[in-house]
């Protein structure tokens, strides 16, 4: 099951609107246990991961062990297809082991038990607690409407993420970047606010050799469409999509032209503090199969995602250097107390990334 999910792993945001599955097919041999058959869930969600494994494993899948790390799917869908429950009984499989079931009510343990009816032995919550985080954004889309939001930052060691007035600062280093921008493409979108880019000017694409490919859906949270024609992300909306969320309001002119740059706007209502609703936007973006988000949005940002309960892991990246000086402030007091209460969010990972120390928070409750 350790191999079945790091194999879904390597398809982190690529699979939307499905989840990155893992599969792996297991033969007795003579000294043991032996692996015929691994595949994960392939770009744009299909073929699935117990497709390819058995695709992998021929003949040899026959009286085996499947191991998968979310209950195979046992409905049709418009897309066609041989549903994986089937394609488990053709393959002889006799056993099946499950880390997790799915919540989508379509399948819902009724192919674990489709499969037991049909004389296959199923196991299930094997390595469940990995499962669960490595699927944790198709959870939230079936079960809450919306997508996982990881939300990152990074501060100077005396907490500022920004210089006076918004000034940006060069933080991390450069082992660092390599790192977020493999953030970047394990997601399926990216998402900041319009300050951020009014002050960044960013591209917030994948500059990795090798995974340019990979660069996720570029989106900005921009109430009243304030959003240049000459910025990066305009610039390069024809080479990796860019959505632009706006507010019901915001002007029709500046949206034309954004749609005549190849700019993708939706629009949205605006919350109560006049900002765009962000739950709104979040179910707006599940909608269209969007189930894990890459927020560098800023402080702001970050903290009004957490107060909502929309920040599902929160990752503070701390550089030895200090600002020495007064600036933005990395870690917004909300945000703070919400990451300091165990019973909220727990430290699910830290360590050390070239100079930068880092820490990973995931939200329990």
């Amino acid at each position: 099951m350790a191999q079945a999910l790091e194999l879904g792993a390597r398809g982190l945001g690529q699979t939307w609107p499905n989840p990155s599955v893992g599969a792996v097919v297991v033969q007795n041999g003579p000294d043991g246990p032996v692996i015929v058959g691994e595949g994960r869930t392939q770009p744009g969600g299909r073929p699935h991961a117990e497709a390819m494994a058995f695709e992998d494993a021929g003949a040899a899948a026959s009286g085996g062990t499947l191991y998968v790390t979310l209950e195979p799917c046992s409905h049709r869908t418009i897309r066609g297809g041989t549903p994986c429950v089937e394609r488990t009984l053709l393959a002889g499989v006799r056993r099946v082991v499950s880390a997790m079931s799915d919540p989508n009510p379509q399948i819902a343990g009724l192919s674990h038990a489709l499969l037991r009816m049909a004389g296959v032995e199923v196991v299930t919550g094997v390595l469940e607690d990995q499962a669960q985080r490595s699927h944790r954004g198709h959870v939230l889309r079936v079960t809450q409407g919306r997508p996982m939001v990881t939300f990152k930052v990074a501060r100077t060691a005396d907490g500022f993420a920004g210089g006076a007035g918004g000034a940006r600062l060069a933080i991390s280093c450069p082992e660092s970047g390599e790192w977020v921008h493999r953030l970047r493409a394990s997601h399926d979108a990216i998402m900041l606010g319009i300050g951020s880019v009014l002050a960044d000017d960013p591209l917030l694409t994948v500059r990795l050799p090798g995974l340019e490919i990979r660069s996720p859906v570029r989106v900005v949270l921009d109430s009243s469409l304030r959003l240049p024609l000459d910025a990066k992300l305009v610039q390069g909306a024809a080479t990796v999509p860019l959505w632009v969320i706006a507010a019901e309001d915001a002007p029709i002119a500046a949206e034309e032209r954004l749609v005549a740059a190849g700019v993708e706007v939706m629009r949205v209502s605006r919350g109560a503090d006049g900002h765009i609703d962000l739950l709104e936007a979040l179910r707006l973006m599940a909608t269209r199969g969007i189930t894990r988000i890459f927020s560098e949005g800023g402080p702001t940002i970050g903290e009004q995602l957490a107060l909502q309960g929309f920040a599902d892991e929160v990752i503070v990246s701390t550089s030895p250097k200090p600002l020495g000086a007064e600036g933005i402030v990395a870690v917004r007091p909300g945000l703070a107390a919400l990451l300091a209460d165990p019973e909220i969010y727990a430290v699910t990972q830290a360590g050390q990334i070239g100079c930068d120390r880092f820490e990973v928070f995931t939200r329990i409750a």
